[in-house]
């Protein structure tokens, strides 16, 4: 096949023609002018334009790339010779969501359609391969010079090296029998892990129901035995609590009656203090106290003895009376014989005799006020003599000894029933804890709790009786449940059979690929070295593929092949290339060769090997037509 001339209205060109002979055509461009849009036309002439596919992150599909800049719809026209004849194809867009979907191919030149020809084949009947095989050999586009595996690349090779038929790819069986053995396991999931889930719950059921029967059966026993101690517990309980009540009740009449006894006592020496408050306040000198009782007979017996002395003195009248019989004596001597001695002397007697009884009339009235002031005394302590006052003393204080004996026995007898009734209250809060039968210590709480907890326990054991004979009845049939497990399990082998089987048929796959690789390899590894040192001025001499065609180049002078991550990027694009063309030579079919596209793939070679790659395409040009597209002038 080979392509004369094209037509397009497709992205930037608007109604543009490209013409092309026979070998190597260079279509020389400037960045930006339309190289890779006329690559991408070529494709979508021979493939058509993918409607359905959408855009991604970074992506744009070619419905949207290449839709006419100018508005027009997407349509072109390519001319071409294909087996000795004119061919024309047209691609036209009617409906705006399905562009280039309207095909037609005539012969040049008359109106007569090309038998069996669509546009869905069209690409596939004109090049031999499909339109992956092609973007991956004879369409070399911008910055995609490497070659990439693919299930349709693997039908080729292996219908160019095996049986000729392209119904088989390695990707497609080997990704096929893992989607197969995914489906029957992957990790935990599939129908063996399914199944085994199953299995190991119909398992665990059978397993649950015959322990669940022996747990039913023991848990009977232990509730008939709870109920015997409950009963116990409880005749035990109810006997402890009487006893505990008498005894308590006992405790606590005793502890009244000593009560009542200590209040008694103590009224009784209440009423005696009373009684002797009483008699101290009835006496002479009610409550005086002895020591100001003591000082006042003190001072008042001091005063009877000077009121004593003051009477006894006033007693002496004799005195005057003898001064005035002398004064007469001298008075009759002075009568007889007047004398002036005599009468100074009965004058001097005289004045003597008055002032004597002056002074006895004042010591008399002075006796008799201490008379009278010694009956006052006397009178206040109910006394006739002062000897009596001691009686009296003594009298108080036996009053006041006595006071202070009843106070005394009120306050020990106070204390008494202080500490009795303190003992009582004690003795209270004792026999309310011993009779709380809740919480307290005494064996009727220790024996109540005991109850409440065996109880308690018989609620679970009757509960848990419950619930194990409510998951027996859930459970079903023992019986039914073997059969289904059975039947499970006889399914579990077949599956597992089956996955074996696809695991060793993967096996046999992974061995025919490994078979067919070490074929195909060597050729294809072969012709690429050649076009690599045709390009390289024979630098490098030998080129290793790998199954996913990534590839090592090793140069004269090295024993070992260089990885790609060290080449420079001109040299990686010669090895690619190189790759490119061998895949080309040897995917593609034989008979007439369908063109090579490359778009721009040299801008990354010094001048040397950009004249010796093209060189190289001269070379390829005679046997199959050439279209370079590219910035560099050739």
């Amino acid at each position: 096949m080979k392509i004369r001339k094209l037509t397009a209205s497709f992205g930037k060109l608007e109604n543009e023609s490209l013409s092309f002979h026979e070998g190597l055509n260079v279509i020389y461009a400037p960045n930006e002018s339309g190289k890779s849009t006329w690559c991408a036309f070529i494709q979508a002439m021979l493939y058509g334009v993918d409607s359905a596919e959408r855009a991604r992150a970074g992506h744009l599909p070619d419905k949207q790339r290449y839709a006419p800049w100018s508005g027009a719809p997407m349509e072109g026209t390519m001319e071409l010779t294909a087996d000795n004849c004119d061919i024309t194809l047209s691609r036209t867009t009617h409906a705006k969501g399905a562009p280039m979907k309207e095909f037609s191919a005539l012969y040049t030149g008359t109106n007569t359609p090309v038998d069996g020809m669509t546009g869905q084949n069209a690409g596939e009947l004109l090049t031999g391969v499909t339109r992956d095989v092609f973007r991956r050999t004879a369409f070399v586009g911008q910055g995609a010079v490497a070659v990439s595996g693919s299930p349709d690349l693997e039908k080729r090779i292996a219908a160019i090296v095996a049986t000729g038929e392209e119904q088989s790819s390695f990707s497609e069986a080997d990704e096929r029998l893992r989607a197969w053995q995914r489906k029957r396991r992957f990790n935990r999931r599939g129908l063996l892990p399914e199944l085994e889930g199953r299995m190991d719950e119909l398992q665990g059921r059978l397993d649950d129901m015959g322990g669940s029967v022996e747990d039913v059966q023991r848990l009977e026993r232990e509730l008939e035995q709870n109920r015997a101690d409950c009963a116990r517990l409880e005749q035990a309980v109810t006997e402890s609590r009487k006893r505990q009540r008498k005894d308590a009740l006992s405790r606590l009449s005793s502890g009244h009656k000593e009560l009542q006894e200590a209040s008694d006592a103590h009224d009784e020496t209440v009423q005696a203090l009373s009684r002797r408050r009483e008699e101290l306040r009835q006496s002479d000198f009610g409550d005086m106290s002895r020591e100001a009782l003591h000082e006042k007979l003190t001072r008042d017996r001091e005063e009877l003895k000077s009121l004593s002395r003051t009477r006894k003195t006033g007693k002496a009248l004799w005195p005057a009376i003898l001064c005035f019989v002398l004064a007469a004596v001298c008075a009759a001597v002075y009568s007889v014989k007047p004398l002036l001695p005599v009468m100074c002397a009965a004058g001097l007697l005289c004045a003597a005799a008055v002032v004597l009884l002056l002074r006895y009339s004042k010591a008399r009235q002075t006796a008799q006020q201490a008379l009278e002031r010694r009956r006052q005394i006397l009178k206040s302590y109910r006394v006739s003599t002062a000897a009596e006052l001691e009686g009296i003393l003594r009298r108080h204080m036996a009053l006041e000894d006595a006071l202070r004996e009843a106070e005394e026995a009120e306050r020990l007898s106070r204390e008494a029933y202080e500490q009795t009734r303190t003992r009582i209250t004690s003795l209270e809060e004792s026999a309310i804890s011993e009779l709380d039968f809740a919480s307290g210590s005494t064996e009727a709480a220790k024996l109540s709790r005991a109850l409440t907890a065996a109880r308690a326990e018989g609620e679970r054991l009757s509960a848990r009786i419950a619930e194990l004979n409510g998951r027996l009845s859930a459970m079903g049939d023992p019986l039914v449940l073997a059969s289904s497990l059975s039947c499970l399990r006889e399914q579990y082998e077949q599956i597992q059979e089956e996955y074996d089987a696809i695991s060793m048929a993967e096996d046999a796959l992974r061995e025919a690929d490994t078979e067919l690789q070490r074929r195909f390899s060597p050729e294809l590894g072969r012709l690429a070295a050649q076009y690599m040192s045709e390009v390289t001025g024979g630098r490098y001499e030998d080129v290793l593929i790998n199954r996913d065609f990534s590839a090592r180049a090793r140069t004269k002078g090295d024993a070992l092949a260089r990885d790609s991550e060290y080449l420079s990027a001109g040299t990686l694009d010669l090895m690619y290339l190189a790759v490119r063309l061998a895949v080309c030579e040897l995917a593609l079919p034989e008979g007439e060769p369908c063109p090579l596209i490359i778009d721009d793939a040299l801008v990354n070679l010094d001048e040397t090997r950009f004249k010796q790659a093209m060189e190289l395409l001269k070379q390829i040009a005679r046997d199959r037509q050439v279209l370079l597209f590219t910035c560099r002038q050739a």
